[in-house]
């Protein structure tokens, strides 16, 4: 079994582009952004913020990607 961690950023910490976008589309344009690099994430849109979850082998790697996308 593979541990999951959670990743919660809210929607008013979203930089231009992602906060002027529908919070849906942020969310996809997260999801394929870690996907891209090979992340297995899968990020929606819940309420008041956007919810990536990732095996937590791989937080590091999703740490550095969604930092140099300036989201956390």
């Amino acid at each position: 079994m593979t541990a999951i961690t959670t990743i919660r950023i809210d929607h008013a910490a979203l930089p231009d582009p992602l906060n002027l976008k529908g919070s849906d589309a942020a969310a996809r344009m997260i999801e394929d952004a870690l996907r891209n690099e090979g992340i297995a994430a899968e990020a929606s849109d819940v309420i008041s913020h956007i919810k990536i979850e990732l095996p937590t082998t791989q937080l590091g790697a999703a740490s550095a990607m969604l930092a140099s996308l300036q989201l956390i």
